[in-house]
């Protein structure tokens, strides 16, 4: 059996969870990756962590405290140009929902269709054969 991810699914108040997503947006990184570096703290100190701010470090502050990441430029870049992709994709989508809200409101205010026009009518009338399989 190999190292499975699970899932944790709780609640928070409406406050905190602002806060967290504040914090996550200034870190520039997910929600779910902000718990995810919390519980692996958690995890490695025995369950003994304590949140102190940083202007309350003092001599326990070094140049690896606070962790910080760096990503690299092409995967912000490809972030960002999916993001866009994204957006655009979603700008079609409301554009054909609007188009077909449009056609169906065009349905239903029409009272009666005036004339139907069966296409094997007019081939007789032109004195076509009702061959399907003929060409030309």
């Amino acid at each position: 059996m190999g190292n499975k991810n699970k899932t944790i699914s709780f609640r928070v108040n409406e406050d905190a969870f602002e806060t967290l997503r504040e914090i996550a947006e200034e870190r520039d990184i997910s929600l779910s990756a902000v718990f995810r570096d919390y519980v692996d703290l958690l995890v490695a100190h025995d369950g003994q962590v304590r949140v102190v701010p940083e202007h309350e470090l003092g001599d326990e502050a070094s140049d690896d405290f606070p962790p910080k990441v760096e990503v690299p430029k092409s995967f912000v870049r490809e972030h960002e140009r999916l993001e866009l992709e994204a957006e655009h994709l979603r700008e079609q989508l409301d554009e054909h929902k609007r188009y077909i809200t449009s056609l169906r409101q065009r349905i239903e205010n029409e009272e009666e269709i005036d004339e139907v026009v069966q296409l094997e009518e007019i081939d007789r009338e032109n004195g076509k054969e009702e061959d399907p399989y003929r060409l030309g």
